[in-house]
């Protein structure tokens, strides 16, 4: 939902459940392996608000996605999950659903919506819908009819705190001005729940009745055909109704007092229950947990709940002023020898709630901007986990350069502008930190070739193009056999050749290296050597086998290292003899 809360949170859950007939035990040679699709897909991910305008409006909608559904074809991935587009006021870019049955009007019809999965479906690609069910909007009905009245009976989907107990116990809120989650509303002297936005009051899933409409909902969409859903922020969706107070200063590490509360687990099997089992989909939800335990807490088969683990501690680890390579090795290290016998991982780095890979965690300089996108891509796929990666990162595209708070366009950003402003903080320093991550950076529209706006949209963008759209595009980066679009091509072929990539076993290298990041992939006896460098001078991975002998599978530059010498961002993948 927000970079805060990847900023604060120590392990969120991704959920792939019922594979039901797709789950297969393989024999290879001495190993088994437990085959899953979802575990050998790699996920793409569409902002439609800014992947492709159709009718010159400025705004992404899903004619546009239809008409580049070859390109994303072309990619080699092979699900797609497609950001909110149901009816929404658009607060919070979708995230604040008014109507979960319908598509937001910006966005088009739900013929156009029937056409889109009609598309990818004939091209083999699946279809993942994010699902928004920690809050809605409050434009949704339920929310009107909650407010209207106490005895209402939609008063139990929300959570109230009536005024006359005093002044609810505190709770932090990410979105709000104030940073208070608790919102007065005159109409029933009452005051609602909402970690995020003011217009996202938070759902009340204790309440059984919510649980069945939400239930009602998924079944809709897949009843339709999609091949999954992502459940929004769903870490925070159980709560202790009893509200009781929390230590001073808890909203430092708030995820401790936030995620995984209550009847969580059991509110995902019951899920299975009544839709998952049904149907034959993907599921992804954000649920945090804050231990080991936490996450085979959730995702240990026999449970019924989720399949897939997602660890959000390597995403914030990058910071303006830089980031330690060593502690990037430690966290991954660490979650994947957590999985390694159990249990399952998402790999990312980048999504529409975080600025641009390349700026943050690769060199988005002329000089070294195209070399660390690749880099970053071998990194990527070739962990062991599912990959997530985000559309436009495969060409490289980088932060938007702004400026001025005019330029942004992001309810978090703007509503912590003026906190910082009320408070008389140092708005300069605001601006410039937001540059490097504010979420809008990853938002700016798709750069699809050098004309006007990056071919995104003949009319105004709801928000500024990257003006580096006239070098850095997709049409430009087709013609050039080097181009970061052409390697993310030529590393997605090489994944889905190698099962070792997938499923073998990882062993990181040289691990004290302040540069270098060394790891082997071993299955059935083939075992991959990958060195990356993740600095802008040259560096040497000390791994202690012969690269000499070994085979170059793929490289970023003409003339791949055979020493383990490096060239600045230097990404080679050896098959070990």
């Amino acid at each position: 939902m927000s970079r805060i809360i990847k900023s604060f949170a120590i392990v969120a859950v991704s959920m792939l459940m019922n594979t039901g007939s797709n789950a297969q035990t393989v024999p290879v040679g001495k190993d088994s392996i437990d085959r899953k699709w979802w575990k050998e897909a790699i996920v793409y991910q569409v902002y439609p608000r800014s992947f492709k305008d159709n009718d010159g409006d400025g705004i992404g909608d899903l004619k546009g996605i239809i008409s580049k559904l070859d390109y994303i074809k072309s990619l080699g991935v092979n699900v797609v999950w497609l950001n909110p587009i149901y009816s929404s006021p658009n607060d919070d870019n979708g995230y604040d659903v008014s109507d979960y049955r319908n598509i937001m009007k910006d966005f088009g019809t739900m013929a156009d919506f029937d056409a889109l999965l009609k598309g990818m479906h004939d091209r083999g690609l699946k279809l993942v819908m994010d699902l928004v069910v920690n809050h809605s909007s409050d434009e949704h009905e339920w929310f009107k009819q909650s407010r209207s009245s106490r005895t209402s009976p939609y008063r139990e989907y929300y959570h109230w705190w009536n005024a006359e107990k005093g002044k609810p116990p505190y709770r932090y809120s990410l979105f709000d001005v104030n940073h208070d989650a608790w919102r007065y509303d005159s109409l029933t002297n009452a005051y609602y729940l909402h970690y995020f936005s003011r217009k996202q009051p938070d759902l009340n899933w204790e309440n059984p009745r919510l649980r069945q409409e939400v239930y009602g909902i998924m079944k809709f969409w897949a009843d339709k055909g999609i091949d999954g859903f992502r459940l929004d922020a769903f870490q925070f969706a159980a709560k202790d109704t009893t509200f009781p107070g929390f230590p001073k200063g808890f909203e430092k590490n708030f995820t401790q007092y936030y995620a995984m509360q209550g009847n969580l687990h059991g509110y995902l099997q019951e899920m299975d229950r009544e839709v998952l089992s049904k149907y034959n989909v993907m599921s992804v939800a954000e649920g945090a947990g804050n231990t080991f335990e936490d996450a085979h807490n959730l995702v240990d088969a026999d449970r019924n709940e989720l399949n897939m683990a997602y660890a959000f501690e390597g995403v914030d680890i990058a910071k303006p002023d830089g980031y330690s390579v060593v502690h990037l090795k430690q966290v991954f290290s660490k979650w994947d020898s957590a999985f390694a016998a159990k249990g399952w991982l998402s790999v990312f780095l980048a999504n529409h709630d975080q600025a641009r890979l390349v700026s943050r965690f690769g060199n988005d300089s002329e000089q070294f901007r195209a070399v660390s996108s690749k880099m970053l891509t071998t990194f990527l796929l070739t962990m062991r986990g599912t990959p997530y990666y985000y559309n436009g990162d495969e060409l490289g595209m980088t932060n938007a350069g702004f400026t001025k708070i005019d330029d942004y366009r992001d309810v978090q950003t703007l509503n912590e502008y003026q906190r910082q402003k009320n408070i008389g903080a140092d708005l300069p320093a605001y601006i410039k930190r937001i540059g490097f991550e504010s979420r809008d950076n990853g938002r700016t529209p798709f750069q699809w070739d050098g004309t006007k706006n990056g071919g995104f949209s003949k009319g105004t963008p709801w928000i500024a193009s990257n003006p580096n759209y006239k070098t850095i595009n997709a049409a430009a980066q087709e013609k050039d056999p080097n181009s970061p679009l052409n390697y993310f091509r030529k590393m997605v072929k090489l994944r889905k050749d190698n099962l070792a990539l997938v499923y073998g076993k990882y062993t990181l290298l040289d691990e004290q290296n302040p540069d270098t990041y060394a790891y082997t992939r071993e299955l059935e006896g083939k075992k991959l050597l990958i060195l990356l460098n993740f600095s802008s001078k040259k560096a040497t991975a000390q791994t202690g086998l012969d690269i000499g002998s070994a085979d170059v599978l793929v490289g970023n530059y003409e003339h791949p290292s055979k020493d383990g010498s490096l060239q600045p961002y230097e990404a080679v993948v050896y098959q070990l003899k």
